[in-house]
């Protein structure tokens, strides 16, 4: 009897013994542990725009690498507009403003003028400074371009130009950390919303991201489908197609939207004498361009170039807005009396196109670190031609080559992007930046999704003020009950939005 009982004890004690080698320690802590859990310190943001509406700022600790959590960190700078009813509230809005490369602690101090009282009361409104760009850890390059988009101009001997910058612009970027440069990727910041949501204490997060932000927003949806709540896509992107067939589709659209344009400025050519009809305002504008290869202006204090590469950029920076037609108009007189030798105002130039485009080093961090682009220069060129005869302003930009044909493979594959995550995505049938059939591809990936389509609109972000009382309804009714509309909607402007 005694020995069949020490048999038994050494037979149990050998299972426990295996059992506790292969379960490892009980209370095992997981590396990212001390992000997930971490405490915010709340203070004023020192920004006016923030402190007019009452926000308050934050860091929260990120790793340079979720690989590597235990190594290098960054710190990711958010703000939070509380909600107007604490008792109502129902959780957190997280938001992004486009770019990529876009600043966006900001953000929600804007889209908020477009929300009801009723939602107002329920979310905290969060912005956000993705990692790399602006108070969060920005990157930077050796060469501090305003921007990595040029246009290539009219003929291989400009198309060289910008194939030289491009390599030079690259090579500037990635002399400096590249550790740090080639973190900076939508999946990483993806990954530093999850952990913002554990930071502020929620189990699932409710979003507004417009343009490139709605790729950031459709990729965290596969990446945490657990962790959605309500999500709104403002001027929606086509994964598949971003970054570089996004950019290929704003070449036909923005001709559009120049002769849209120059249909307003035909109406008051009393006042800025581009000529009477389209037609002659277009060819006013082409052959301005032409000038401006002919005569370039370059202002040695501002490093400012005026030129063909340049040119098309100024106007497709404010083509995206109706609102903007008299801006645009002050734009075209101010270049075409510089191009023609006549003092310009660099300064005046500066302020009415500032914040187009985000800077150079954040864009080309994010978009080259999220998808490689093709290497070989004459795949560019090629398609740069193709488009000449239908996009004479805009198809040497939308197919110009850019840093990221000289950057690094990125360290992860582009997120495919197929899920069932309930989303109401807006896309604008003439938006100058994510082209419509952009936001109807995005529809088809998000499966559960509805799509609310404004009609006979150029403009890029839907969800604003005074422009679709439709469009605000369908927003406001989904971030307050969750109820997306029973089909997909189309909607109409109001024509009071419009400029005469």
């Amino acid at each position: 009897m005694p020995t069949r009982w020490f048999r038994w004890l050494v037979s149990t004690m050998g299972i426990v013994l295996v059992a506790g080698l292969t379960a490892g320690p009980a209370h095992a802590q997981d590396p990212l542990d001390r992000f997930y859990q971490q405490r915010l310190d709340w203070q004023p943001c020192h920004d006016g725009t923030l402190d007019a509406a009452g926000a308050s700022c934050a860091g929260v600790l990120v790793p340079l690498n979720y690989s590597h959590p235990d190594g290098r960190t960054l710190t990711i700078a958010i703000s939070r507009i509380a909600a107007t009813d604490p008792a109502r509230r129902r959780g957190v809005l997280l938001s992004n403003p486009g770019g990529p490369g876009g600043a966006g602690l900001q953000t929600m101090a804007t889209v908020q003028k477009g929300m009801t009282p009723d939602v107002r009361a329920q979310y905290d409104l969060i912005g956000m400074d993705p990692r790399g760009i602006g108070r969060s850890n920005a990157v930077h390059c050796a060469i501090p371009l305003p921007t990595m988009l040029f246009s290539s101009g009219f003929d291989v001997f400009g198309y060289a130009r910008d194939t030289g910058l491009a390599a030079v612009l690259a090579a500037s970027c990635l002399v400096g950390d590249i550790d740090k440069l080639r973190n900076i990727t939508t999946r990483n910041t993806a990954r530093d919303m999850d952990v913002i949501r554990a930071a502020l204490g929620v189990q699932q997060i409710s979003y507004y991201g417009a343009s490139y932000g709605t790729y950031l927003g459709a990729v965290y949806t596969q990446m945490f489908p657990s962790r959605t709540d309500r999500m709104v896509l403002d001027s929606a992107v086509d994964p598949d197609r971003y970054w570089v067939g996004m950019y290929q589709d704003m070449g036909p659209i923005n001709e559009y939207a120049l002769d849209d344009w120059a249909a307003w400025a035909a109406r008051h050519d009393d006042q800025y004498h581009f000529g009477a009809t389209p037609q002659q305002v277009r060819a006013f504008v082409e052959d301005m361009i032409h000038r401006a290869a002919a005569h370039p202006v370059i202002s040695l204090g501002s490093g400012y170039l005026v030129d063909e590469h340049t040119v098309p950029i100024m106007l497709l920076a404010l083509l995206s807005n109706p609102k903007m037609n008299a801006g645009l108009a002050d734009v075209v007189r101010l270049l075409s009396d510089g191009v023609d030798g006549k003092p310009l105002d660099v300064s005046k130039l500066k302020s009415k196109i500032s914040g187009a485009a985000p800077e150079a080093a954040g864009m080309a961090a994010v978009m080259c670190g999220d998808r490689a682009a093709p290497r070989n220069p004459a795949w560019y060129y090629r398609n740069i031609e193709a488009a000449r005869p239908t996009q004479p302003v805009f198809g040497a930009f939308a197919n110009n080559i850019t840093a990221c044909a000289y950057w690094p493979d990125p360290l992860e594959p582009a997120t495919q992007v197929h899920n069932a995550t309930p989303a109401l995505i807006l896309a604008v049938v003439h938006d100058t930046r994510t082209a419509y059939p952009e936001g109807v591809a995005l529809h088809r990936d998000l499966s559960a999704s509805r799509l609310v389509t404004l009609a006979d609109t150029r403009i890029h972000g839907s969800f604003r003020p005074g422009l679709s009382p439709c469009v605000n309804d369908s927003v406001n009714t989904y971030l307050a009950t969750g109820a997306l509309p029973a089909t997909d909607v189309t909607c109409e402007p109001d024509p009071e939005f419009f400029p005469n």
